[in-house]
């Protein structure tokens, strides 16, 4: 079940927050760190209301930021359509619930989500070298449009597009 996240699942969130960096280093991807994104980062999101979780059997096992708030560096990327769009950040999928799903299903809640917003298109971006992330937005029919320098990172991050169809 995915619904909007409340500030009483901020533990949750940094505990997958926490895991998910300490798998990220292992493989040598320094995308999350220890300055960004913080616990401050989430609790501006479930304010502002853009903040969704995914739980399974009672426990948060995922979560992803949705709205419409697009970073400065996506200006004179290369996208398909100047109309709004829907950004997706900040997704997580706690380690030991991987490989189930959840990722997807995060993803599709986008698109309805961005659909019921009369919004039929969606942007993202991710680490280059987050293979997982990258391979998830190609599985849910992202287009790769391009790349941008970010946060100060030595590697690029790339930039994905998707226009949905109002079938979705």
């Amino acid at each position: 079940m995915i619904r909007k996240a409340k500030s009483t699942d901020i533990m949750d969130i940094m505990k997958i927050i926490k895991e998910t960096i300490i798998e990220m280093h292992s493989y040598g991807n320094t995308q999350w760190d220890e300055d960004y994104p913080q616990e401050k980062d989430f609790l501006d999101d479930i304010q502002k209301g853009d903040l969704y979780v995914c739980e399974r059997e009672g426990s948060l096992v995922g979560f992803t930021c949705i709205n419409k708030i697009e970073p400065a560096e996506y200006t004179g990327l290369p996208w398909s359509t100047k109309e709004p769009a829907m950004i997706v950040h900040r997704m997580a999928v706690a380690p030991r619930h991987r490989r189930s799903g959840i990722g997807t299903e995060l993803m599709k809640f986008a698109n309805e989500f961005a659909l019921k917003n009369n919004v039929r298109y969606l942007k993202t971006d991710t680490y280059s070298i987050n293979a997982k992330m990258n391979a998830l937005f190609v599985k849910c029919g992202y287009k790769w449009i391009g790349e941008m320098s970010f946060r100060g990172k030595e590697k690029p991050f790339y930039c994905y597009e998707k226009v949905l169809n109002i079938a979705e």
